[in-house]
């Protein structure tokens, strides 16, 4: 009798032991992870904008949610997460500039551009997201100003 995975294996735990999605030259388990299990809120704009970077690349959609700024939450945002995911690969992540976003400030932006593949053509996210965090110390993405370009980075 052969062993099945089961069909609600959680991509968190599967990636644990392989490079973070975030690129960021760690393994997921010591990056990303402690993030979006919640076992240690992302201390920077940075770090939390690299782990919704891993969480969209994993299909992590609740963890979107959770990190994305109450007001700016929508009815049907986990259906409109999980049919991008259905749709869209994300292969790489640039960090540009951080604009504060350190451990004491209350606001922080981060310009990145994200990688990815979408129905078979490659693209090109820039993005400078805004964050903010609350009084308990936890980071929020607010909004952000992004292009999407088609072809891939040279």
């Amino acid at each position: 009798m052969s062993k099945k995975k089961s069909a609600s294996a959680n991509p968190a735990d599967m990636a644990a032991g392989m490079p973070c999605p975030c690129q960021s030259d760690r393994l997921y388990s010591d990056c990303c992870k402690p993030a979006i299990s919640g076992k240690q809120p992302a201390p920077t704009a940075e770090k939390l904008m690299r782990s919704r970077y891993s969480a969209f690349a994993l299909g992590l959609a609740s963890y979107l949610i959770d990190t994305l700024a109450p007001e700016r939450r929508q009815p049907g945002e986990r259906g409109a997460l999980k049919r991008q995911f259905r749709s869209t690969r994300w292969t790489g992540l640039r960090i540009i500039d951080v604009q504060a976003g350190g451990e004491q400030d209350r606001t922080g932006t981060v310009e990145f551009e994200a990688l990815y593949i979408s129905a078979e053509e490659p693209g090109r996210l820039h993005e400078r997201s805004r964050f903010r965090r609350d009084d308990m110390g936890r980071w929020y993405y607010v909004d952000g100003d992004a292009k999407f370009l088609s072809g891939s980075a040279n």
